[in-house]
């Protein structure tokens, strides 16, 4: 029954901690507040720019309430900008554009004002925009900008082209965006009813591919393969667990080395993609990763039985390579944030912060099994000795002479 117990506990040790990994994977936007109590019936997590848009729309009056939300405002030389193209033209998003503008003021208190943007040289002037709005204002609190307002898109609007910018002002004028990735990529067409987006066959979906390759690796590599290594070292401690803790290892290490090369595929393609970018460093790491990984595949069907002569040094391969492709995986999954950060802005610094968090508390719960696991092994041996003693043996395992 104890030992039952003790199983149960540990099981329930990693399964806390798989629910945390689930719980990260949450838009951000869905736990945010706002100061005023408004309520949206939809958000997403905009890719670009640290920024997110929360809305409830009306399909049968084209009302739309938004809120938009950009992040990293320290100073007050600066404005952001919230925008629609009425073309729904993603290509060319910016020529006819309806921007919501905020600029800060030194006062602290934002000016909120429309602009219709003729092309890309206009310098976001105070102008009328051609959908009917009301309600517009701005907030400025905690180095995040926040433009509220309703607007009025014609009647069975389904979706829309969106877009958003901040840039540095020249006293009281406006200037020109900067022109980095997350810059230049900062639209997209969003479905209002569903939330699905969509941002064309250019840096939108390099970005996609990009967020799906550090998912799929960071799930596999990063988090998987180190949680099957945990249930083969303590797991298996547990009498009771026998032959269970060898079915789960089996079970999560090869799920983490097929999504781990479906990663490895979406690097590749993204690597070809990408002419004159290159991630020396994380390419070479990766193609380390999926060679040892593939070792431990190949190694896992010649496996020997317990009692062959060689299933010592087998062991010995087994949990070296094992270990190092762990180690590896870790140190290029972080490699891939940098890569991302450099890429797309500091939003994925989030991300890593919950890597960061998941990998600590699977560290934390491995050092108090070390501990607790240690604990009951040297428990069982003092008892099997206890019992040999008993049966009249001595220290050596020899039968006493009488």
């Amino acid at each position: 029954m104890v030992k039952n117990l003790r199983f149960m506990f540990l099981i329930s040790i990693l399964m806390f901690v798989t629910t945390t990994l689930a719980q990260t994977t949450t838009q951000t936007c869905k736990s945010q507040n706002f100061t005023n109590n408004a309520i949206f019936t939809s958000c997403r997590d905009l890719p670009q720019l640290t920024s997110y848009l929360h809305w409830t729309y009306d399909q049968t009056t084209g009302k739309l309430d938004i809120a938009f939300r950009h992040k990293g405002i320290t100073d007050t030389n600066r404005w952001v900008a919230w925008a629609i193209n009425p073309n729904n033209d993603l290509a060319s998003s910016m020529n006819g554009a309806q921007a919501l503008v905020a600029i800060l003021q030194s006062s602290g208190t934002p000016k909120a004002y429309t602009s219709s943007i003729a092309n890309s040289r206009t310098q976001l002037a105070e102008s009328n925009i051609s959908y009917p709005h009301s309600g517009l204002i701005a907030t400025h609190e905690n180095n995040e900008v926040t433009i509220y307002a309703s607007i009025t898109l014609p009647v069975g609007t389904p979706s829309l082209v969106h877009l958003w910018q901040d840039g540095a002002m020249s006293g009281s004028t406006p200037q020109m965006h900067d022109m980095t990735s997350a810059n230049t990529q900062s639209k997209e067409s969003l479905d209002l009813r569903s939330g699905a987006s969509e941002q064309g066959s250019g840096g939108g979906s390099l970005s996609r591919r990009r967020n799906t390759h550090g998912v799929l690796n960071a799930i596999s590599w990063g988090i998987l393969m180190p949680l099957g290594a945990v249930i083969a070292r303590y797991l298996k401690v547990f009498k009771s667990a026998d032959p269970a803790w060898f079915y789960l290892h089996v079970t999560c290490q090869s799920a983490a080395y097929i999504v781990g090369v479906a990663g490895w595929g979406t690097g590749l393609k993204l690597g070809s993609d990408s002419a004159g970018v290159t991630y020396s460093t994380h390419r070479t790491l990766g193609i380390v990763i999926f060679c040892l990984g593939t070792l431990q595949v190949f190694a896992l069907l010649l496996r020997p039985k317990k009692d062959h002569k060689i299933r010592f040094y087998w062991n010995l391969y087994h949990w070296g390579v094992g270990y190092a492709t762990i180690i590896i995986s870790i140190i290029n999954i972080f490699k891939g944030f940098e890569a991302l950060e450099v890429s797309a802005a500091d939003r994925y610094d989030n991300w890593k912060h919950a890597y960061t968090g998941i990998i600590a508390a699977l560290g934390g719960v491995a050092v108090l099994l070390e501990a607790y696991t240690w604990i009951i092994v040297i428990k069982r041996k003092k008892s099997e000795n206890k019992l040999q003693g008993m049966n009249g043996t001595n220290g050596n395992g020899y039968g006493s002479r009488v």
